[in-house]
């Protein structure tokens, strides 16, 4: 018989919608409830997805016999202080990044999820995504000889221009997103961050924050990586993820923004320079594979080392992000 966990969802925005869309009808899942600040979006989420209770107060819920894990959804600010009120209930941990926007509260999140008696979990969910697994696989298995160069750009022309500012009052883009591609790079690239440069601007005049970064970060075996990001009403999307070895490089293209061919999936393009060959893959792959992540949390909870992600590895991601927005917010240019 399949083992089902409680599960309490906090935070019913946009994220808490994707990850309760992808788990609520799985077979080893049973949600207990749904919670958010604003009543109306959870009753909204528990009758969307058949959810039996919501409220305003997690703790409520999160005390209950029936709850395992607690799934945190929220803004940067109150991530914190809701990890540590579910572990101390005894529920496992599933928590969005940044887990914090500031050094002392980010020291202290790891710190006590290191030392809980329960799992504690950081949504990194670009680890469960297949495309990415695929390249890292071909970039280690030297596709395109040694790894020099990885560029990432991940621009959003930000309609919904209040639900973003009400994000960057918390954080910049180059933290809530570059914590995702800082780990990428160490990740594919099998090296560790050794210098973080980058320069950014404020876009938009209401922006609360910096809201355009371009950074670059040093790799230990010499590969450099670039990237870039922002939101603002005034910059066009753009979606683009490249890794360039000694013999040729690797392009992803997201399955939504090939011109042709969507039903196959994303779309991985393969050069050699050797051969001045070229090779195309398609990967169904899902961008944010929510119950993938989920089933990280359940490997870990029973004992199993899943994909090996650890809480180390999103501590090194949060740091050099950081890093990457004390620069971007300190950077002084010299005039000649």
């Amino acid at each position: 018989m399949t083992k089902q966990y409680g599960v309490v969802l906090i935070g019913c925005g946009y994220i808490g919608e994707e990850h309760l869309a992808d788990i609520y009808y799985r077979e080893n899942v049973r949600m207990v409830a749904a919670v958010d600040t604003d009543i109306r979006r959870a009753e909204h989420l528990a009758r969307k997805y058949g959810v039996p209770a919501y409220g305003t107060d997690y703790r409520k819920y999160i005390g209950l016999p029936e709850t395992d894990i607690v799934i945190i959804a929220t803004y940067v600010d109150s991530h914190l202080g809701l990890m540590r009120d579910a572990v101390a209930a005894g529920c496992h941990v599933l928590c969005e990044k940044p887990v914090a926007a500031d050094l002392a509260a980010g020291e202290a999140f790891f710190r006590e999820a290191a030392a809980a008696s329960t799992a504690v979990m950081i949504g990194h969910i670009l680890r469960c995504n297949r495309s990415y697994q695929k390249i890292q696989e071909l970039v280690r298995g030297g596709a395109i000889g040694g790894l020099k160069l990885i560029r990432i750009i991940q621009n959003h022309h930000a309609l919904e221009w209040g639900r973003y500012k009400r994000l960057m009052q918390d954080c910049p883009p180059i933290l809530d997103c570059g914590v995702h591609y800082m780990d990428i790079m160490r990740w594919i690239s099998g090296e560790e961050i050794v210098s973080v440069s980058g320069r950014g601007c404020r876009l938009d005049p209401d922006a609360p924050c910096i809201n355009y970064g371009d950074v670059q970060v040093q790799l230990t075996g010499g590969c450099l990586g670039n990237y870039e990001s922002g939101w603002s009403r005034n910059l066009k999307a753009c979606s683009r993820r490249e890794f360039i070895g000694e013999r040729g490089y690797i392009r992803l293209t997201l399955k939504e923004d090939r011109v042709s061919d969507r039903e196959e999936g994303d779309l991985l393009e393969i050069y050699h320079s050797d051969t001045g060959s070229y090779e195309t893959l398609n990967v169904k792959s899902r961008y944010k594979d929510m119950y993938a992540q989920f089933m990280q949390l359940i490997e870990r909870i029973e004992g199993r080392p899943g994909n090996g992600f650890t809480l180390e590895d999103a501590w090194l991601a949060f740091m050099a992000a950081r890093e990457a927005c004390e620069v971007i917010q300190t950077a002084e240019s010299v005039s000649r």
